[in-house]
């Protein structure tokens, strides 16, 4: 988390969130708006930790893969935020070298300390990039290391302002021709300059403690160019390995890898150690703000919020009880903000409940408008649903809302109704009417396009030529669905490596037709194999079948046997292949295999659409069909698949599987545009029964007549009862 607000940054200052990933690259997020502000690719592995030098940039290091030798190439950068620039911090450092364990920048963000594993660590200057000391071979290698909020900056910029005035005094006394009010004003100059120019011109001493592999606490000061060992304290007995350390003020904790936590008290000289019967402590950090003594406390298993003045635990989470995600790191966002890490890719903000945080809607900082309609009360809602969807009272459209891009689209009079429907249900997140406007618009223009309902009917010429989407499944056209079918066979048949996985392929062509090429993977078993004479006999089956009476009797027989004992999918196979699918739809209903059966229609029959259109039409629809090689035989008319179908809607209607939506869709794809107006004015769908028979009448999909008036009416009355 970038630095916290302050009273001097307070026109600067946004919330700003750094993540590195496992690919090199670091992710800035706004966490007021929740959007993502950037994503900077900076590093060529995965990203380690990162540090915050100012409120508009970082240090970020990142280390490759060990190689033999445990050595790792280690990538310091230092980015700056506004124009995504990233420079090697260290250097030409940083090949084949132990791996870089942490980083911690100073309080004044003057210093950085560089810790290694099996290396001393590294102090350098933030401002210059460069090193200011390298401990020597002997130096102890730290497990934990932190600097300490204290420091001389204040007395340094009081003695800096003294010199200062001393300096003008005297250049004020000697020149006698000054004037008193000259005088003044040259030392106010004075004064702001050496205040504009004390950040560059003053080295702090700061000071930081680490603990070494022993336990051992060290202190060193860093002032300018030089670091001093300051003091040793010797390790507590109590305490295990030290893994992590957070100081402010006169407050110094020590995390452990037994789960310890160790308060100091500096000012008191006491110290108070709690055993959380946790894992190991992996990182605590102090809550910003003065006077907050609030500590954040991470552990493998999950996080813990405590209070360092009463030394007790304020809320709790842990991984496995409260959620279910693993936590990979916790920072504070405010002074009562934490944010997480975890590892299901998600940012979370939580209160000091350790519970998700809330916030007024007019409070986030968002960067568009927000479009939500469901934040609205339901009749304004459906109101405002009902104005975006039609106007047929006036050829121009009006409506006062947000001037976004999308109102010109909306309030466009060549936006035809179909198109309105689909934009609307997309604006509106209905995941269901979006399904049901595809569908009808994608049939709709099918039927146009052999029939086109008025001269001045706008058509979408992509829906002319494009098949509805593949997503879509059994609600494709035949043509469409079979080829796709068939090309999905033929890349299972490529990635083939075991017995079942041929099999599977083999009977999947068999439906499909592709004789030659099944009994090619039937005679492909091996004599070893126990299935070798069963796949032999199928192969001669298959060669040899033909369409006599006699012949015909028999395997039917065979088939229904099968069927009767359990085979049902060997029993289906036999009878597609005397060109009796359409009893082995019948039986795969039968035995509640109602998508298998509609599967099988889809792949054996011509486009059930079209019985539809000659219905509509009374002439002979023209089928698009796929390209020679990939289409499978017809077996089933146009009509029985139909058939098929439409006994599938009637079971997904009926109310012990009450599914009428998937239904309506089912018998959008065969045509049957009447019966949808219907179910869908019986399912109170009042609003889609209106518009979806208006479209049905541009379209010339229905008839104008009395039943068709009556239907739109009741619809209309019924949809404008519940708006009002």
């Amino acid at each position: 988390m970038c630095p916290p607000l302050t009273t001097k940054n307070i026109k600067q200052y946004e919330p700003i969130l750094a993540v590195g990933t496992s690919n090199g690259s670091v992710l800035v997020f706004h966490l007021t708006s929740g959007l993502l502000h950037k994503e900077l690719s900076i590093h060529s592995c995965e990203v380690k930790g990162i540090e915050w030098i100012s409120l508009s940039g970082f240090i970020s290091f990142a280390t490759s893969t060990p190689n033999n030798l445990g050595l790792v190439r280690n990538e310091l950068q230092l980015v700056d935020l506004p124009t995504g620039r990233s420079i090697a911090f260290r250097g030409e450092r940083g090949n084949d070298e132990p791996a870089i364990e942490m980083i911690k920048v100073s309080h004044l963000k003057q210093y950085l300390a560089v810790v290694f594993k099996d290396k001393p660590l590294e102090i350098w200057d933030v401002r210059t990039c460069t090193l200011l000391r390298e401990m020597s071979k002997n130096f102890p290698t730290a497990t934990a290391l932190e600097w300490s909020p204290s420091h001389n900056l204040k007395s340094l910029r009081k003695k800096q302002l003294a010199a200062r005035e001393a300096m003008a005094r005297q250049t004020v006394a000697s020149d006698t021709e000054v004037s008193s009010v000259e005088s003044s004003v040259i030392s106010l100059l004075q004064e702001a300059e050496s205040k504009s120019e004390l950040s560059q011109n003053i080295s702090a001493r700061e000071h930081f403690v680490f603990t070494g592999a022993d336990g051992q606490v060290y202190h060193l000061t860093v002032e300018g160019n030089s670091v001093k060992d300051s003091a040793r304290i010797p390790p507590d007995g109590s305490m295990g390995s030290i893994t992590c350390i957070a100081w402010k003020g006169d407050i110094l904790v020590l995390g452990d890898v037994d789960g310890n936590l160790n308060f100091w008290d500096l000012k008191a000289r006491v110290s108070r150690g709690i055993p959380t019967h946790r894992s190991w402590v992996k990182k605590i950090r102090f809550a910003p703000g003065k006077g907050n003594q609030k500590l954040l406390a991470m552990y493998n298993d999950g996080a813990e919020i405590w209070d360092s003045k009463e030394v007790q635990m304020v809320s709790s989470l842990r991984s496995g009880r409260n959620v279910n995600f693993r936590i990979l790191d916790v920072d504070w966002c405010t002074s009562d903000k934490v944010v997480l890490a975890s590892d299901d890719g998600c940012i979370r903000v939580l209160d000091l409940s350790m519970k998700a945080s809330c916030f007024r809607m007019d409070e986030q900082d968002l960067i568009e408008p927000v479009w939500c309609p469901y934040l609205l009360v339901p009749r304004a809602s459906l109101t405002l649903k009902a104005f975006l969807l039609h106007q047929p009272w006036d050829e121009k459209y009006s409506l006062d809302i947000t001037n976004i891009d999308i109102k010109k689209l909306l309030l466009d009079p060549d936006f035809t109704l179909l198109q309105r429907c689909l934009l609307v249900a997309r604006l509106y997140g209905d995941e269901s009417e979006l399904h049901f406007w595809t569908i009808a618009a994608h049939y709709l223009h099918s039927l146009c396009q052999e029939k086109p309902a008025k001269p001045d009917t706008a058509i979408l010429p992509e829906q002319l030529v494009n098949p509805l989407d593949i997503c879509y499944d059994i609600l494709c056209e035949n043509s469409y669905f079979q080829k796709f079918q068939l090309e999905r066979v033929n890349l299972q048949e490529v990635k083939r490596s075991t017995y079942d996985h041929t099999r599977k392929c083999a009977d999947q062509l068999l439906l499909l037709g592709q004789t030659d090429r099944a009994v090619q993977l039937l005679l492909e078993t091996s004599s070893e194999n126990a299935h070798y004479y069963c796949d032999s006999l199928k192969a001669c089956l298959v060669t040899t079948v033909t369409s006599s009476g006699p012949s015909q009797s028999t395997i039917k027989l065979v088939a229904t046997n099968m069927i009767a004992n359990g085979k049902l999918a060997e029993g289906v196979q036999l009878l597609c292949l005397i060109d009796k699918a359409a009893d082995a739809c019948r039986y795969l209903q039968t035995y509640g295999e109602w998508n298998r059966a509609a599967w099988l229609a889809k792949t054996m029959g011509s486009d059930a659409f079209a019985v539809a259109l000659r219905g509509m039409q009374q002439q002979q629809s023209v089928c698009v069909a796929a390209q020679a090689p990939l289409c499978p035989q017809v077996r089933l008319s146009s009509e029985e698949c139909a058939d098929v179908l439409r006994r599938w809607v009637d079971h997904l209607c009926s109310p012990q599987v009450n599914q009428k939506s998937k239904a309506i869709l089912v018998l959008l794809s065969l045509g049957c545009f009447t019966k949808v107006a219907e179910m869908l004015h019986s399912m109170r769908y009042f609003d889609r029964a209106a518009l979806f028979v208006e479209a049905c009448l541009k379209y010339g999909a229905f008839e104008v007549n009395d039943d068709t008036n009556i239907l739109f009416l009741k619809s209309c009355l019924c949809s404008l009862n519940l708006h009002i």
